[in-house]
């Protein structure tokens, strides 16, 4: 497997600089957000700084291999809503290609408890994902839709669910057990045996509860605001999240491609040491899972 640098978790840096600190850091290639007004992100359709983001990451030697786009209206009821974000999706697949990378992050729309016509939603949801899938294809890339708080798959339940009812080989789980594991939803084991076969991209990333038994519950999609916080965020190998035996089960159903760690300083600095120490420090000891699970794998 190779380790992606997410640039999530470089808010200070460039799109150039921060595929300098994952060089420094020893990655092997990077995951980079795409959206407006992020110091650390390709901006939408912006072909320019994709080009130079492109000439950057072949200097350095790594390559991007996601963009991560931030739209949430893919399951809107609104004709208008949903035709615009199905065209930002389009525009994140082209400048997808651009750069050289071969997955999209996805969140599947936005819901929250409380909202009202789940059905309705989940419908335009399956739509927008049926309409994009055969594009991304023509463009070899994959969408991948994130076990995700907010969103309309917050559970690896709901998520394969959509995968399997879309029914297309460019529509996969991006699978984020601390996603899980902070709201309370599937352990490894079950998240592996529900949606381990579906799965097209992983993201790493480690905390620790400051109260386990308390209730998720988030008001916002992207991120989980700081009154409603029950975690702490922490590199990797310093949290409760068993990375070793999760690649080793992950190497076991064949999962052979990118972990992207999902560092996250830009939402939660107070929580964390600086990139270029935060990177380094999880990136070895995500290389010592990682030759954990090949020699679980090797004594199979």
């Amino acid at each position: 497997m190779r380790i992606a640098g997410h640039t999530l978790g470089t808010p200070e840096q460039t799109v150039p600089e921060a595929l300098a600190l994952f060089a420094a850091a020893g990655l092997d290639a990077a995951e980079v957000i795409y959206q407006d007004g992020y110091r650390s992100g390709l901006p939408l359709r912006d072909r320019r700084s994709a080009a130079e983001a492109l000439r950057v990451s072949e200097d350095l030697g790594v390559p991007i291999v996601g963009l991560t786009p931030y739209t949430t209206s893919i399951n809107a009821l609104n004709d208008g809503e949903w035709s615009a974000a199905v065209d930002e999706i389009r525009g994140a697949i082209e400048i997808a290609q651009l750069v050289g990378a071969d997955r999209l992050r996805l969140y599947a729309g936005s819901w929250h408890p409380g909202d009202q016509g789940h059905s309705a939603h989940w419908d335009r949801l399956v739509a927008a994902l049926r309409k994009l899938a055969p594009e991304a294809s023509d463009a070899g890339v994959r969408l991948c839709v994130e076990n995700h708080f907010g969103t309309m798959t917050q559970s690896a339940g709901e998520t394969a669910r959509l995968v399997r009812e879309v029914d297309h080989d460019a529509v996969r789980v991006l699978y984020d057990q601390a996603n899980l594991t902070f709201t309370h939803d599937e352990t490894y084991q079950d998240a592996l045996r529900i949606q381990g076969d579906l799965i097209g991209h992983v993201h790493v990333k480690d905390l620790v509860f400051t109260d386990p038994e308390a209730p998720f519950h988030a008001s916002e999609t992207a991120r989980v605001a700081a009154s409603e916080r029950t975690v702490r965020s922490r590199t990797v190998g310093d949290g409760i999240l068993p990375w070793a035996d999760i690649l080793s089960a992950l190497a076991a159903l064949g999962y052979d491609d990118v972990v992207s760690l999902e560092y996250e300083y830009r939402w939660h600095p107070q929580d964390l040491p600086e990139p270029s120490v935060g990177f380094a420090r999880s990136a070895a000891a995500l290389r010592a899972c990682l030759d954990d699970a090949s020699l679980k794998e090797g004594a199979r």
